[in-house]
């Protein structure tokens, strides 16, 4: 019998299961919390002149320049909520990639696993079928001793 290095058994992936309910997108999740900051940090702004210094700067027109507090707060809220959520974004996709590589790599590891597999049945037939014709000729070599024997 000719036996190979080692056989390693595949390992079913996991998957989810039917009845689990399905949970909201954790992106939309974050574009309706960045946006509910946003508007509360644009109202904030608009009762507190956060920039009231800017203002002062360009008192020469001040109808032009009557919501620069409230636009300049939140363009920064907007670039910070922005960077946060492409931050999350990012690593989602990190994670799914790490993921993707794994299941890769254990179909890779599947597909060795059944090709060593089928070598070593292979070899084995071959060795039953060498065996077996071997015991073939053996018989009728003693059939044939038999016949020689026996008028």
């Amino acid at each position: 019998m000719i036996m190979d290095k080692e056989i390693r058994v595949p390992v079913e992936p996991k998957t989810a299961t039917p009845a689990a309910k399905p949970k909201m997108a954790t992106a939309l999740k974050d574009i309706i919390v960045f946006a509910s900051v946003t508007i509360l940090v644009f109202i904030l702004s608009y009762f507190f002149d956060v920039f009231s210094f800017i203002v002062g700067r360009f008192e020469q027109n001040p109808r032009a320049l009557k919501s620069l507090d409230e636009i300049i707060t939140l363009l920064v809220t907007l670039s910070i909520g922005f960077a946060i959520f492409s931050w999350r974004r990012w690593r989602e996709t990190k994670k799914e990639s790490a993921q993707c590589i794994s299941l890769q790599q254990e179909l890779l590891d599947a597909a060795e696993t059944k090709a060593a597999v089928e070598r070593i049945i292979s070899r084995q037939l071959r060795s039953d079928m060498d065996d077996l014709k071997q015991a073939v000729k053996e018989m009728h070599h003693l059939l044939t001793c038999q016949k020689k024997i026996i008028p």
